[in-house]
């Protein structure tokens, strides 16, 4: 088994012939737990892709007190997993962090409705309580509501917005009529619960053109003057696409992988199977190189959902892809 910090085995000789060098320290913050979310960083862990690179990688899981922006900033990472709008907000209000990758390429998001309230359609939303996770996470549905004319105060004709925990349960308690999940992880929940596809009425954030980028690659400019750490980025995304591409194309053995990093036991084979293969979806096609066009639009929906109040400026590069990539 595996455990979170991997020290790299191989030795590369110095200048001089003499000295051993040792493996260059990364450490990594994931936005949330350990599960297949993160498949592509465990297996190049466990594959020896990150030794591969000379690196000895540590990851860090997250969880619902840990802020990895702050763990970033206050040295406890070099690079750290986030969404876009939430490192967007977290910019604007003075933390210097870029975004240097962008694996996953697709939004998970998806807004699930119990069918029963007859919920079929966008135009059908008014007079119902949406439930969602704040900290960013409701951006894109605030935006979405936005564009539909819809108020999120309960006012007529518009919706209720209810913060909602990181869990189903008040879509399952009937305490709000849809409610915000991912397609590899709440929405299978609510299957696991009981509830089958024809009790529900789905509605992915994609498909309706206000998904905003998920689980992107940020670090500090600071680290990103720094010739050393930039060297070692390179070579830590590198390994990571390599993990990806791996996990994409061995889904099974991938959460096998994430399954024996899971120190807590809290994840299912059954479900981190099942993950996997939702998550290979929304990584298929890239190669971790964020597409301008879509991190545009991620602005433009936060900007909209009142997140950020100006277009963000040096916010991404390509430095680190370009000379990991190519």
């Amino acid at each position: 088994m595996k455990t979170y910090t991997f020290a790299a085995a191989t030795a590369a000789m110095g200048m001089m012939g003499t000295g051993v060098m040792a493996a260059d320290d990364v450490t990594l913050q994931l936005k949330w737990v350990t599960q297949a979310q993160f498949a592509g960083y465990y297996v190049a862990l466990d594959k020896g892709f990150y030794e591969e690179e000379d690196l000895n990688v540590t990851i860090k899981p997250g969880g619902p007190d840990i802020a990895p922006v702050q763990v970033l900033l206050g040295g406890g990472a070099d690079v750290m997993v986030d969404w876009l709008p939430s490192a967007l907000a977290a910019r604007e209000k003075g933390a210097p962090i870029v975004n240097i990758a962008q694996p996953f390429n697709k939004s998970g998001l998806m807004l699930t409705c119990l069918k029963e309230h007859n919920i079929n359609a966008p135009e059908d939303f008014p007079g119902h309580t949406l439930g969602t996770w704040f900290f960013g996470n409701e951006i894109p549905l605030l935006s979405w509501m936005g564009k539909l004319g819809y108020e999120t105060d309960g006012s007529e004709g518009g919706v209720t917005i209810q913060k909602i925990n990181f869990n189903v349960d008040p879509l399952l308690q009937k305490q709000v009529e849809c409610a915000t999940t991912m397609t590899y992880n709440e929405y299978w929940q609510v299957i696991d619960a009981g509830l089958t596809p024809d009790d529900l009425v789905v509605f992915k954030y994609e498909d309706e053109g206000i998904s905003t980028l998920e689980d992107g690659l940020y670090t500090t400019e600071e680290n990103l003057a720094d010739p050393e750490m930039t060297d070692k980025l390179v070579r830590f995304v590198r390994a990571s696409m390599k993990g990806w591409k791996y996990a994409e194309e061995n889904p099974d053995e991938a959460a096998e992988i994430v399954l024996e990093n899971d120190q807590t036991g809290a994840q299912t084979e059954k479900h981190q199977k099942r993950m996997m293969g939702e998550i290979a979806k929304l990584t298929a096609g890239g190669d971790g190189t964020l597409d301008e066009a879509a991190f545009d639009r991620s602005a433009e929906i936060t900007m909209e959902g009142g997140m950020i109040t100006k277009a963000p400026e040096g916010a991404w590069t390509h430095d680190i892809t370009d000379k990991a990539l190519n």
